[in-house]
């Protein structure tokens, strides 16, 4: 007998708590709204109905319940105003970085209100992976130039799918030779480089198991090869007085703030928290 919808989402649910999924229930009804090409509200108004579970409704459930990320299930991420395509190769965005982003949003907005009408500011994403924050600073920003870079063979397509239309300038390379076209010309750098340390294992089951390692690991036993890197190059970038914000661990914190004040480069050095008060983010002012 075919199951109802109603029937088949708790039961979904059921199966998705018990392997351990943080949000089983939201998850059981994203799966279900993905199959019936339907929003999530479409879905709850559907649930009292007579609809019936759709067809493969259960093999994506397994493959959830397995721990692969509900994105790389879907193909989508949703960040900001953004929806992203992602899947295997590519970081997917957290709502962590949205907060960072707002940062950077926040300093672009008050160089337009000071410049006036018609200001044009430049903006630069140091490893954009999915294209989440040049995509939100392109899209959020009127009269912001985006510049973003990725290394990674896996995950540049994916950046230049998300960023298409948008007008960001994407290229492929490493974050340390990027833009020299724009060195001392930039009003904001933002960063979410790799910094895990090289012996540190990822809380999530879904980050330890599918996100690429080249977007996780920082480099070096302390993990801060690449938020060094990112830094130098922020600071090769900016011009005076320009903003640079990059994330880390929240147990790295410390060791952001000594890293930008120890290389002279910056100053008005700042931790941020995120929604759930962690020191999540470090910025400074170029000096």
């Amino acid at each position: 007998m075919t199951s109802s919808l109603a029937d088949a989402v708790e039961g979904a649910t059921a199966v998705l708590a018990a392997a351990g999924v943080p949000s089983p229930a939201v998850d059981a009804q994203l799966l279900a709204a993905h199959l019936l090409g339907v929003s999530r509200g479409e879905l709850a108004a559907m649930l009292f109905g007579t609809t019936v579970a759709p067809d493969g409704y259960d093999a994506l459930v397994a493959r959830r319940a397995a721990r692969e990320p509900l994105q790389h299930i879907t193909g989508t991420a949703y960040f900001r105003h953004l929806e992203l395509a992602v899947g295997k190769g590519v970081f997917v965005p957290r709502p962590e970085t949205e907060s960072v982003v707002q940062l950077a949003i926040d300093v672009l907005t008050q160089l337009h209100q000071e410049r006036g009408d018609g200001a044009v500011s430049i903006a630069a994403d140091l490893g954009t992976g999915s294209g989440a924050i040049a995509g939100a600073l392109a899209t959020e920003v009127p009269g912001c130039s985006v510049f973003a870079v990725e290394l990674s063979e896996e995950a540049y397509p994916w950046a230049a799918k998300n960023l298409a239309g948008t007008g960001v300038t994407l290229v492929q390379g490493d974050m340390r030779e990027a833009f020299a076209e724009l060195d001392g010309a930039v009003d904001v750098v933002v960063s979410n480089p790799p910094y895990i340390p090289a012996d540190a294992i990822p809380r999530d089951i879904e980050v330890r198991l599918h996100d690429p390692h080249m977007a996780l690991y920082g480099g070096g036993a302390d993990g801060m090869e690449m938020p060094t890197a990112a830094a130098a190059t922020a600071a090769r970038l900016l011009h005076a007085g320009g903003y640079f914000v990059m994330e880390h661990a929240e147990v790295q914190a410390g060791q952001m703030v000594k890293l930008l004040a120890e290389s002279g480069n910056f100053e008005n050095i700042q931790s941020h928290t995120d929604l759930n008060g962690r020191d999540r983010a470090t910025s400074g002012y170029r000096r």
